[in-house]
């Protein structure tokens, strides 16, 4: 679902069946009112990092559900998930509680690495175009939660291009409603 998301945002298509990779960089400029924001997106094995350009930076972190084996693992965060970041886009599967379990031991180690500041965040529930029986996660959970940390939250499915685009719109927003900074600048740090 991540690596899918990732394409539909950079490329427009849905990939059915893909060959997981070890590491794929993507470039995409993104437009929020008059501004253009130049994105990098590295997808790499269980994360999706997204990086480049120069001054505002945000990020999109996305465990892969299978991976690792405990929320333990997420105990140390390399220092690239923090410096120089300033928001995040969180990915679960609406059909895998464990997915959802792990974004929230994401978020608490992000917000605990970044020295508890303020962190524009949006959470996003993919692959709501899966039949409703294999749903795990309701959606009231996904509001509820961001209701906690001040965030935004959204459900799409990698099917669906206009959504994911929303999505790399609404992290902008985002950084600009925390950090009041994306007017400022016309680069983007996506990590």
């Amino acid at each position: 679902g991540k690596t899918s998301l990732a394409h539909q945002f950079v490329e427009g298509t849905f990939v059915e069946c893909y060959e997981p990779t070890v590491e794929s960089t993507y470039n995409k400029m993104v437009v929020v009112g008059k501004d253009e924001f130049q994105l990098q997106l590295v997808d790499t094995a269980g994360w999706v990092r997204l990086g480049g350009g120069c001054g505002v930076g945000e990020g999109l972190l996305a465990p892969q559900p299978a991976l690792p084996s405990s929320q333990d693992e997420y105990s140390i965060l390399p220092h690239s998930f923090v410096i120089g970041v300033h928001g995040y886009v969180l990915v679960y599967s609406v059909t895998s509680l464990r997915s959802f379990q792990v974004v929230k031991t994401l978020r608490n180690k992000l917000y605990e690495s970044r020295g508890r500041r303020r962190m524009p965040v949006v959470l996003v529930g993919n692959k709501v175009d899966l039949p409703l029986q294999s749903r795990e996660v309701k959606t009231d959970e996904g509001k509820k939660l961001v209701e906690s940390w001040g965030s935004v939250f959204l459900e799409s499915s990698a099917k669906e291009s206009q959504v994911t685009q929303g999505i790399f719109t609404k992290i902008i927003e985002e950084i600009d409603r925390v950090d009041n900074s994306y007017s400022r600048s016309t680069g983007c740090c996506l990590m």
